[in-house]
This record gives C-alpha cells, sequence and structure tokens, in this order.
C-alpha cells in the first residue's frame, strides 16, 4: 500500500535526486498545491481580497467593462473573462451591475483549483471553466479582469555574486528539520535577459523576471488583439524594471516564513505593471497608465457608491464607509494596488484611467 507523500517529502526527494531547485519551481508547486486543496480566502482563511471586503469593488469594475463595451458597439456575442476568480463573488457583482446596462455576456473562469471551482459554479451556474487562457472562446471580444492573479504566479529569481548574475535556487538545509527549506545562490551563470539598470548591482542583489506572467499576458493580449475586447487588471506591484527581493507569504492573515512547510501559504511576488503593459504593447493593444487603486475607484464613482448604499441601508452605513477606505485609502489598499487597462485598438478608451 503506497502512502502520499507530503509537499515537503517531494520536494526533498526532487533535491535529493536533481540537485537544487529553483525558486520559481520551488513557488509554482507550493501555490498548485495551495489553491489546490483548500478555499484560502476570508477570515477563516490567509487572506480578503478586495471583492470580498465590498460589493462596491466588482460593481464597478463591471460598470466600466460594459461601458467600454456600449461606446464599442455593443456587440452581442462578448464573453467575461476572469483569471483566477477567488470564490466567484467579483464575477457576481461585476455580472450584476453588467445587467443593469443591459450586457449578459457568456461567463469563462481560468482557474485550475477545483474547491475554488465547486464554490464558483454554486453562484455562477452558468460559468465555463478553463484550465488556460488557451481554450477561451476563439470568437467574440473578450472582457477580462485579473484581479491579484498575476502576483501568485511563479518567478524566476537571478542574485548578483560577484560580477556575475546566477539563478536563486532552493535547498534542504537540514534533513532533521523536514518542512523548512532555503534560498541560496546557484551554480549556474545567467547572461540573457538582464535589463541595463541592473548591470552594475552589488553583491547579494535580487532580480525577478516574471516569465510565466510576461507569457500568459502575452497570449491573452493577442486574443484582445485578434476578437476585440479589453482587460482590466488589478494587483499589487511596481513600475518597473526594478531590483529586489518581493516574494512574500501570508497565512492566517500575517506573514509567514516562505521558505517554511510550502503549500500551507500563499506565495506572492509583486508585479510589474511596466513588464505586463509591455506584452499588451507587444500585441497591439492600447494601455493605459498605471493608477492606485483608489484614484481608480474614485473615478469609477465609489464615493457616490457609498453614500447611496449607506442612504438605502442606513444600518450598514458604518460597514459601508469603512470598506470605501479600505479600498481607497493610502494608509489601505488605495495605493499600494495598482490598476491598468489594455484595450483593442478598435474600442473606446476605458474610464478611471483619465489622464492616460
Amino acid at each position: 500500500m503506497s502512502v502520499e507523500l507530503t509537499l515537503s517529502e517531494r520536494l526533498a526527494r526532487q533535491i535529493a535526486a536533481g540537485g537544487p531547485i529553483s525558486v520559481a519551481h520551488y513557488m509554482a508547486e507550493a501555490n498548485q498545491h495551495y489553491y489546490g486543496t483548500r478555499d484560502p480566502l476570508g477570515a477563516a482563511g490567509d487572506f480578503t481580497t478586495a471583492p470580498e471586503i465590498s460589493q462596491m469593488f466588482g460593481e464597478l469594475i463591471g460598470l466600466c467593462l460594459a461601458d467600454i463595451w456600449m461606446r464599442s458597439g455593443g456587440r452581442p456575442e462578448a464573453h467575461y473573462v476572469e483569471l483566477g476568480p477567488g470564490r466567484g463573488t467579483l464575477a457576481s457583482d461585476a455580472l450584476r451591475s453588467m445587467a443593469s446596462a443591459g450586457l449578459r455576456p457568456r461567463v469563462h473562469f481560468v482557474e485550475t483549483s477545483p474547491s475554488l471551482r465547486e464554490r464558483q459554479s454554486a453562484l455562477i451556474p452558468n460559468v465555463s471553466h478553463h484550465d488556460a487562457v488557451s481554450s477561451l472562446p476563439e470568437r467574440g471580444p473578450l472582457l477580462v479582469v485579473a484581479n491579484e492573479f498575476f502576483d501568485a504566479l511563479p518567478v524566476r529569481q537571478l542574485i548578483r555574486v560577484g560580477n556575475e548574475w546566477r539563478e536563486r535556487v532552493v535547498v534542504r538545509p537540514d534533513p532533521d528539520e523536514p518542512d523548512r527549506f532555503a534560498p541560496m545562490a546557484g551554480y549556474r551563470r545567467v547572461e540573457s535577459g538582464i535589463p541595463a539598470m541592473a548591470a552594475d548591482a552589488p553583491e547579494g542583489t535580487i532580480l525577478e523576471m516574471p516569465l510565466a506572467g510576461s507569457a500568459i499576458a502575452l497570449e491573452l493580449a493577442h486574443r484582445i488583439a485578434k476578437q476585440g475586447g479589453a482587460a482590466i487588471i488589478v494587483d499589487y506591484g511596481y513600475e518597473g524594471p526594478a531590483t529586489g527581493d518581493t516574494l512574500q507569504a501570508v497565512r492566517a492573515h500575517r506573514y509567514a516564513d516562505p521558505f517554511l512547510e510550502p503549500g500551507e501559504s500563499d506565495l506572492t511576488t509583486h508585479v510589474d505593471f511596466t513588464m505586463i503593459g509591455n506584452m499588451a504593447r507587444q500585441a497591439g493593444l492600447r494601455v493605459t497608465q498605471t493608477v492606485g487603486q483608489g484614484a481608480f475607484l474614485r473615478q469609477l464613482g465609489i464615493d457616490a457608491r457609498a453614500d447611496q448604499l449607506s442612504r438605502t441601508t442606513p444600518a450598514r452605513a458604518e460597514e459601508v464607509e469603512a470598506a470605501r477606505h479600505r479600498l481607497t485609502a493610502d494608509d489601505a489598499m488605495g495605493t499600494l494596488f495598482k490598476a491598468m487597462a489594455w484595450v483593442h485598438p478598435d474600442w473606446a478608451d476605458p474610464a478611471g484611467f483619465e489622464g492616460s
């Protein structure tokens, strides 16, 4: 009778058999196990996303997409696509506001987690699930949302050693601590893909290369360029290129050691919005400027929507105001999280990104 190995045991065997594994491989294995074995959201989970904080977030994104669709001709065969849709909360709120504007698109989720797919189907019965962008419909414009999706994709990390760059790898330092791993500089020299700004970086500098995110962004952008549509990306990150180690783990709403008990914490890195925008431009799309989530939501009308909710449900007024503050304030999610949109060259400019 075979005994199922834990993720730590499987990774330890991989390292013992083939040597250290890359940070990207470690992150991919850890997050595949993590998302495939639980619902990580909410108070009982490990983290809370913007759609779970308030219905206003999804409603405004839905209205933003509906507005672009209407001003671009209102083609009836549009598809709503969400990458990494969590429980489906954002989609539920967005689809409700879209319907109020006369848009009732077919719904597609790019999601691999069996447990999350079950939650999503219970909330949105007619959803079509996809393992990857490649299986999305090939006809009809795509109205895409990616909220906290790119941050969870594995990144390659390089580290400066002397006058060269090396792959950063993961080892198991102590056999007596089976669930603890550690990063170190590998032995393989890396010479291609290094941005000019990092050419003379000091010893120990870490450079992150989001190869998985770049590939998905480019494939999705090519689909929008071919079929029409737009995408709204919201995540926490920066405008690169930049150096620094942004790998972090969250467990029970607190930061954790990303190299302890792999698969039991949510691993993320900060998103390079410049890279994502460049992939879209490469495919021929128009790309807005990157704006803070707070500015984006305020331009879409979150203040007016919060006032409306407070008036119609006075008992929730305090809750609504707290949610509005958390989503938009500079000391909360307002500037840490950022938003960007891609648009087919023949489609209308999106609201919320004025000045782009």
